[in-house]
């Protein structure tokens, strides 16, 4: 795109200016630039004359008015550190602990980790830093971010879609806890021991001098009775769901219906509720994980699991699912991808070294998952010790399940108060499942408040709470889990996987990766790294479409255990893929149609791609002095050579 000035005085005054050849802005210093205060992060202060009384300035006080809507107060955090407890509570939590196991184990142990990190920190990292940038710098909240280029604002549709798909399934993932945290105060475990009608197959959990010369008789690999009981009495699961999915556990209806009441409390007066419940929700977890960790490695056969998890298999780098599902596993992870992150760094006051919080949640995370890992895998050792074998993959079945068979046989094996670690592993998952939920209903709920300003916050949160129940319920019928499979994947991680690519692209070629880190240093005062800037522009949405296009040509129908679902249930996933993937035209139409009527077809689409007149800072003063920066740097770049190699180059290295 060529650069133009127009010194019109149009509708869209400056922005018009400043906007107009993304490739071209360039990075500079003028006087009056808004720079963060000197206890925030060691920079320059602010100059004298901008306005700002300290220790805050406008551009550097928690969000005041609402993006795009003058005179609206939007909500902020009560301090710095109840968002960065909130990126805990929400990126660490049933990602690392309940999902990572099981993809892990599904993958080949040790042949998942390399691709993890690899994946972790050339998608992961970047792209968690850069949805934090953008929710900070724009005030805005998922959807409404998009506004640096609205012909895109489907992405942000579509995230919310496979958000609110993930709040309702992880709900009941809740409910299946407090099923167990109530059956923890029986007088003995009830998943500790064999029914009669479980035959000679099932093996007891709990620990007995005989067990080892029991299962030496034995023939061949045998079940044990925690996975008889949560496959048998918890989901009553089926075979197949041919015949249909059946009718919920009053049980866990009932338990889902606590979870949402849980969820709708702390939800109920927003980020300022939220925040305060972030402190418990993010720390609790690992007081637990530590027992767990000692109990877990200290058992027999322990050293042989986790053996398996952390050996490397190299030849496993070379099978493309192995790195989908490192992706995938990212994504749910650390929760980006999805306007959470977006969601809560929209309501950080503008000065705020993110900067810092990117990386401590990021190491953090990494840190619980191969730390819930080593968890799991010492288990599963234990599990092939009790079952004479050395195939670790063998002694469990896979799947989501995975979180509830293998920590309550470990605990069953406490010989010392089992029940009380089971209550307080049980309350952990709950935790987390409450800090991961709470940040998914409120990126939907931000959304809702941001198109319908009138609503109130608690109307908006009961009307979650009520759908997201009713959804929910059909995942805790005996068929639940095959549904949890399908939706799982062709409504969330495929669509997940495909606007993140969309999300990338439009941020780094369409906005610019030149002009994000132009606002970077505006913002905070810290000039973009080498490493950040290669991985938006270039590492990072490749890995990903390469990721993409090896799945889809290697693509086999998707099974749960042994089953193949029906034609009919295929043509549905894809139909669910292809609505949430679809948004990005959906939405991209009346983007269009908006644009001013004596414009031409492809004037009106080129304009679409422009940033929105009021894009920037929430704050009307620092806005102010954003424009300015942006007008100068601008300016400046009309002196470049414009060719297409040299924009591209000037993009990324600024």
């Amino acid at each position: 795109m060529e650069t133009t000035i127009n010194n019109n005085n149009n509708d869209n005054g400056y922005m018009n200016q400043a906007y107009v050849g993304s490739l071209n802005a360039s990075t500079i210093s003028i006087p009056g630039a808004y720079k963060p205060n000197e206890s925030s992060n060691g920079k320059k202060p602010l100059p004298e004359g901008s306005g700002s009384a300290p220790p805050q300035g406008p551009g550097d006080s928690a969000p005041g008015v609402e993006a795009g809507q003058p005179g609206k107060q939007r909500e902020s955090w009560n301090n710095d550190i109840e968002f960065l407890m909130s990126c805990i509570a929400l990126s660490v939590g049933l990602g690392n602990v309940w999902r990572f196991p099981f993809t892990a184990l599904e993958n080949g142990g040790g042949a998942f980790v390399i691709p993890y990190l690899i994946v972790l920190i050339l998608v992961g990292k970047p792209v968690y830093y850069l949805e934090m940038l953008l929710g900070q710098f724009s005030s805005r909240g998922s959807v409404k971010v998009y506004d640096f280029s609205p012909i895109m604002r489907g992405i942000g549709y579509g995230q919310v879609l496979a958000t609110g798909i993930v709040t309702t399934y992880y709900a009941t993932l809740m409910a299946l806890t407090l099923r167990y945290f109530v059956d923890s105060f029986h007088p003995t475990l009830p998943w500790s021991y064999c029914r009669e009608e479980w035959g000679t197959e099932c093996l007891d959990s709990e620990p007995q001098e005989a067990s080892r010369a029991t299962s030496l008789a034995g023939s061949g690999v045998r079940t044990t009775s925690a996975e008889f009981y949560f496959t048998n009495i918890i989901l009553r699961e089926k075979t197949s769901i041919d015949d249909g999915i059946g009718y919920p556990s009053w049980s866990l209806a009932l338990a889902l219906a606590v979870a949402w009441i849980v969820i709708a409390g702390i939800m109920f007066k927003g980020v300022k509720s939220s925040g305060k419940a972030s402190y418990f929700l993010a720390l609790f977890p690992y007081m637990v994980m530590l027992v767990l960790l000692v109990r877990a490695l200290t058992l027999p056969g322990a050293f042989d699991g986790v053996l398996y998890f952390l050996r490397p298999q190299w030849h496993k780098l070379l099978e493309p699912q192995v790195w989908y599902a490192a992706v995938t596993q990212v994504f749910f992870s650390l929760a980006i991808c999805f306007g959470n992150i977006i969601m809560y760094a929209s309501y950080n006051r503008f000065g705020h070294n993110i900067y810092r919080d990117a990386n401590i949640v990021t190491t953090l995370d990494t840190f619980t998952s191969l730390l819930s890992g080593v968890i799991i895998f010492g288990i599963l050792g234990n599990l092939a010790y009790e079952n004479n074998t050395t195939d670790i993959a063998s002694v469990v079945n896979g799947g989501p399940g995975l979180a509830f068979i293998s920590y309550p046989d470990a605990i069953a094996k406490f010989k010392w108060l089992p029940q009380l670690f089971s209550v307080l592993f049980f309350l952990m998952l709950f935790v987390l499942g409450i800090g991961s939920n709470v940040g998914m209903a409120s990126c939907m709920s931000t959304v809702i408040k941001d198109q319908f300003g009138h609503l109130k916050n608690w109307t908006v949160v009961v009307g979650i709470a009520i759908v997201g129940y009713l959804l929910g319920l059909m995942y805790i019928t005996p068929g639940g889990q095959f549904l949890l499979n399908l939706v799982d994947y062709f409504g969330v991680t495929f669509v997940a996987l495909v606007l993140a690519i969309f999300e990338l692209v439009t941020i780094a070629w369409i906005y610019g990766v030149k002009r994000l880190c132009r606002d970077v240093e505006f913002m905070i005062g810290i000039k973009t790294s080498l490493y950040y800037r290669i991985c938006w522009a270039v590492v990072t949405p490749l890995l990903m479409l390469t990721i993409l296009i090896y799945t889809l040509v290697l693509y086999e129908p998707l099974k749960y255990k042994d089953y193949t679902y029906q034609s009919g249930v295929y043509v549905f996933g894809w139909c669910l893929s292809a609505f949430g993937v679809g948004q990005v035209l959906f939405w991209a139409i009346p983007a269009v149609r908006k644009q001013p009527s004596h414009l031409g077809l492809w004037a009106r689409i080129r304009k679409a791609f422009e940033p929105l007149p009021n894009w920037g800072p929430s704050d009307p003063q620092t806005l102010k002095r954003y424009q300015l920066f942006v007008q100068e740097g601008n300016a400046n770049a009309l002196f470049r050579r414009s060719s297409i190699w040299h924009k591209i180059y000037d993009n990324i290295f600024g």
